[in-house]
């Protein structure tokens, strides 16, 4: 019994061994996102950038380029991506509050960051981490900018106007409209939630009629 134990234990040692050893030997950060900016390659692993990304790699920088001259690491400040001022134009940022560096790095440039999201002028209370950190589209929101995407008022969503239908009467209805139409319906049917009324000539000559039939009926 004494023995099995302690084979046990010695296979247990030998796995955190093992384990151990493979979280050394894997490449860090600064290893693996490596770049030789000739060749647009990375060493590690000899892959290179797609050529659409090439301007951005030259011309923008990584989050972490621009933590790493900053006082706190950054913390605090506020930061967005190209791609996000030129895709839509609410604001979106990070707003940084933990930064975790790795000192292995030359010029301690890479690492972890955490902070809270505002995307498209919506603000995110939970904080976590920041995605995409290695990508070269980082940019610094200055400080007399910051109030003013702050400020910034999403305009209100607008009223849901369908819903849709329940299981039931929806598979009666495609069924309908595919023995109607004699091929596959992709629609989707939606259930109106207002009703619109079309006020014409007709729909106020039959209020008129109704009214006047109502007066004429006798009591």
């Amino acid at each position: 019994m004494a023995k099995k134990k302690r084979l046990r234990l010695i296979a247990e040692m030998a796995r955190k061994i093992r384990a151990y050893r493979e979280l050394k030997s894997r490449p860090r950060e600064s290893q693996k996102y490596a770049l030789d900016y000739e060749t647009m390659r990375r060493p590690l692993t000899g892959k290179m950038l797609p050529v659409l990304a090439w301007q951005d790699v030259r011309r923008e920088s990584r989050l972490f380029s621009l933590l790493a001259g900053m006082r706190l690491f950054g913390v605090g400040r506020m930061f967005t991506r190209k791609s996000w001022l030129e895709d839509h134009p609410e604001p979106s940022y990070w707003q940084i509050t933990k930064v975790k560096v790795d000192y292995t790095a030359e010029n301690m440039d890479y690492g972890r960051a955490w902070g809270t999201l505002t995307y498209k002028g919506k603000q995110e209370s939970e904080v976590k981490e920041v995605e995409k950190v290695m990508y070269h589209d980082w940019r610094l929101i200055p400080k007399d900018m910051e109030q003013q995407f702050r400020d910034f008022q999403p305009l209100p969503e607008p009223p849901v106007r369908y819903a849709p239908y329940p299981p039931l009467l929806r598979a009666m209805l495609l069924a309908k409209r595919g023995k109607a139409g004699g091929s596959a319906v992709t629609e989707e049917p939606a259930l109106p939630l207002k009703r619109d009324v079309v006020l014409n000539k007709d729909y106020f000559r039959r209020q008129e009629q109704e009214r006047q039939r109502k007066e004429g009926t006798a009591v």
